[in-house]
């Protein structure tokens, strides 16, 4: 945990841009596999690690601004349950260490709740994400749980994204020890990566990295040689000599930051000339991306300048034709990158998605697109200092997309499809990073690692 003041610091700003009613913030609970006690690993809920800081399941948070109260919903450990799981920290002395003084069990929510909603109190929550979260609020609330999101505070929303889309100094340590165990999961899929081993192994290998440093992963490993599908988990399939390794992975830490970085590597330690064209092309983007982000610059902007480059390199190896700005303009770049440049970082991998990247990647004045592409881009808003986030352009060959493109006629002005069958078996090519937002500009977070084919190639070597 942070110190107990950034707690009540945060609690504070919220309560001030709230200005009345109550704030609900339900904590996770423990989750059974295939039988109640066979449990998931435990995940705390974001918004309620940011505001109430307290890592453990079946608590329950109200702020209560109107009569300035904090009061924390949850059970002290039984003796029984301390028997099967060994001592823990009380409720008691978490509240503490979080600045929450008010402490009742879980056993009074309902009552109190159910008194603010007699009283027609303005009862403000976030989007629910776990089913058991939406029976609990249709109880609370007495209504239909087909009703409850409809019921969710598009101002609570705004204010959490507010505060949380800002990292302060404290946050960064965090995020940047999580980027830095992600770097060493991908040193590791490096090492692990030839003919012959699954792509479940490695995969394997890379949580075994992050659970080792105190955490674990913050997603399910992308690990593929078909890295034409872009979130492709690992299968049970040997790697071949001539196949490319995309490795897409994050470290999750103690403290449940996130890293999130993507390299390809050849599977047999050099790049094969088509392989090393489109990785150098990718990297091009990533360098244009990466040194166009800084305050005030729409990532909508640094996208299409991506998409730009990319485009003009694939024309420059006749895969496409025209005028790379057109082509653009038109669309016809998808079928090569048909995702988003990146997406915020922090708690979340996609930092806050579930809030609704209505609202934490775009605003009122700029609507997200509904084009085939630009659709999957999650951050198109106007960049901020203290904005922690991925840039992370590819180029995939999706045999499918591409006959199905084909069959329908799309963007041949732009596309050279009788060039596109020898690339059928290729995959696809992803370079990602993470970078702060500064007031002067950007920095690249984590210790130093390959990004350049040369680099890559001589680091495999070893």
């Amino acid at each position: 945990m942070f110190s107990k003041e950034t707690y009540i610091s945060r609690r504070n700003r919220l309560q001030s841009d709230m200005g009345s009613g109550l704030v609900l913030l339900p904590g996770n609970d423990d989750s059974g596999m295939n039988y109640r006690d066979n449990i998931y690993p435990f995940r705390q809920d974001s918004s309620f690690l940011y505001f109430a800081g307290i890592d453990r399941p079946g608590l329950t948070f109200v702020l209560d601004i109107d009569n300035n109260q904090e009061i924390l919903f949850g059970n002290e450990a039984t003796v029984e349950e301390i028997m099967w799981t060994g001592p823990v920290d009380s409720l008691a002395s978490h509240a503490a260490r979080a600045g929450i003084a008010d402490i009742r069990p879980l056993s009074q929510l309902d009552s109190f709740l159910a008194q603010a909603v007699r009283q027609q109190r303005p009862l403000h929550f976030l989007p629910p994400y776990r089913p058991e979260h939406i029976l609990k609020l249709s109880a609370w609330l007495d209504i239909p749980a087909a009703e409850v999101t409809k019921r969710v505070s598009v101002p609570l929303i705004k204010a959490v994204i507010r505060q949380r889309a800002v990292k302060s100094a404290e946050e960064m340590v965090q995020i940047e020890a999580a980027v830095n165990t992600t770097i060493d999961m991908q040193l590791k899929a490096m090492e692990l990566a030839k003919a012959g081993i699954t792509e479940t192994e490695i995969a394997g290998r890379l949580q075994a990295v992050a659970i080792a440093a105190g955490g674990n992963i913050s997603f399910p490993v992308i690990l593929t040689a078909n890295g034409q599908f872009l979130h492709n988990h690992p299968h049970p399939a040997a790697f071949r000599d001539g196949q490319l390794v995309l490795c897409d992975c994050g470290a999750e830490n103690a403290m449940r930051y996130a890293g999130d970085l993507t390299r390809t590597h050849p599977v047999n330690k050099k790049f094969s000339t088509a392989q090393r064209e489109i990785y150098d092309i990718v990297y091009q983007a990533y360098k244009a991306a990466a040194d166009a982000i800084r305050p005030g610059i729409r990532f909508k902007d640094v996208h299409l300048l991506a998409c730009e480059q990319i485009a003009g390199g694939l024309i420059s190896l006749g895969l496409m034709k025209g005028n790379a700005r057109e082509a653009v303009a038109a669309g016809a770049h998808a079928l090569f990158f048909p995702c988003g440049l990146g997406h915020m970082l922090g708690l979340d991998i996609h930092d806050m998605e579930g809030l609704g990247e209505e609202y934490v990647g775009y605003t009122d004045e700029l609507k997200k697109s509904t084009a085939f592409g630009l659709k999957s881009l999650r951050l198109g808003r106007e960049l901020e200092a203290g904005f922690v986030l991925t840039v992370e352009p590819g180029i995939y060959f999706n045999p499918l997309l591409t006959a199905a493109w084909k069959a329908a006629g799309k963007h041949t002005e732009f596309i050279c499809y009788d060039k596109l069958s020898a690339y059928d078996d290729f995959g696809g090519v992803r370079l990602e990073d993470n970078f702060l937002i500064t007031a002067e500009g950007s920095r690249l977070l984590g210790r130093p690692f390959a990004r350049t084919a040369s680099e890559i190639e001589d680091l495999i070597a070893q």
